[in-house]
């Protein structure tokens, strides 16, 4: 009985001393708002699209096809195109190349055959893509980890529809140059320019629910807003931050419309823009808008994602939480 009382006791600490996952994030956290330059690079050469070279298409006998990312070459990693291009030309035998590539999280193995032009050069038959450029908002920084987020969405390679698989990537200085209004089934844009020599910080993760990582440089001396659980967050009332002019963040009227509190969802506030002042600029919710901070009640809790495109005075917006924890993985 004694040794059967020793166990239990055992067994009880060893249950206590199990950590449970518990979040590191803060309760305050800084807000964005501001425009944002953004340079990912791709995890492999990504094939966006294929051409004959003398009737000929080296990407079909092969059986590559678009969205596939090139990862070796001869067994030898070539991750960028400029690598990619430096083990073509460093090869005796062009005409007969062995292919190491990514299909989904699969990878297979294939023979690309190059051909020469009417010019002597040696063709692949293969358009590429190893990086991505954009604009958009800053959601936020946890002022105890240097953690951001921005977007609220994945990043789309166009070509391909395919979400982007990064290696990694940087946010930098961009400015507002003007604005191209959102109409009824079109959604509009912030026209920007950048500076990708004014780098911000780093980025590791692109998720569905935005893209992440290290901010680098001096945190902004702003108001810190507590972050709100989606069981706080109410219809009626609230303002979203975002530029559209020069790099000035504005606060700016919206009434959320309905709450959608299924945390699998990316779509979790539905809002309305009422801002007048916003209205007469954009038209509603434009492309660049993605990952402006969602403000109720003096608390965080959200972020933009998507324009209505059949009412773009209407768009949905992700929980701040759920962008947080994405953060911290």
């Amino acid at each position: 009985m004694f040794f059967k009382k020793i166990k239990n006791r055992i067994l009880l600490l060893l249950l206590l001393s199990i950590p449970s996952t518990i979040l590191a994030y803060s309760n305050y956290i800084i807000p964005g708002g501001e425009n944002i330059g953004i340079s990912l690079k791709s995890n492999g050469v990504i094939i966006v699209g294929t051409y004959d070279v003398d009737g000929i298409s080296p990407a079909k006998e092969s059986g590559i096809n678009n969205g596939d990312k090139i990862i070796k070459i001869n067994n030898e990693e070539t991750l960028s195109i400029e690598k990619m291009i430096n083990k073509i030309e460093s090869l005796e035998n062009k005409e007969n190349i062995k292919i190491t590539y990514l299909r989904g999280n699969k990878e297979y193995e294939t023979n690309l055959k190059l051909i020469k032009d009417n010019n002597n050069i040696y063709k692949t038959g293969l358009y590429v893509k190893d990086s991505v450029t954009g604009v958009g908002t800053l959601t936020f920084i946890d002022p105890k980890t240097r953690l951001f987020g921005a977007l609220g969405h994945e990043i789309i390679e166009k070509n391909t529809g395919q979400k982007l698989e990064i290696k990694d990537g940087t946010i930098y200085s961009s400015t507002v140059t003007g604005i191209t209004k959102s109409s009824i089934g079109s959604p509009g844009e912030k026209n920007a320019k950048y500076d990708s020599s004014n780098i911000f910080g780093n980025v590791k993760e692109n998720t569905t629910r935005g893209i992440f990582g290290e901010y680098t440089e001096d945190l902004p001396d702003k108001k810190q807003y507590k972050v709100a659980e989606p069981n706080e967050i109410k219809e009626g009332e609230a303002t979203i931050l975002t530029v559209i002019e020069n790099d000035t963040v504005e606060e700016f009227k919206i009434s959320i419309l309905k709450v959608n509190k299924d945390i699998t969802s990316t779509k979790n506030i539905l809002f309305e823009v009422t801002d007048e002042t916003l209205l007469k600029v954009t038209g509603g919710i434009v492309q660049g808008m993605s990952g402006s901070p969602i403000i109720q009640n003096d608390s965080i809790i959200g972020a933009v994602t998507h324009v209505v495109v059949d009412d773009p005075t209407k768009g949905y917006g992700t929980f701040i939480t759920k962008m947080l924890e994405e953060a911290e993985n």
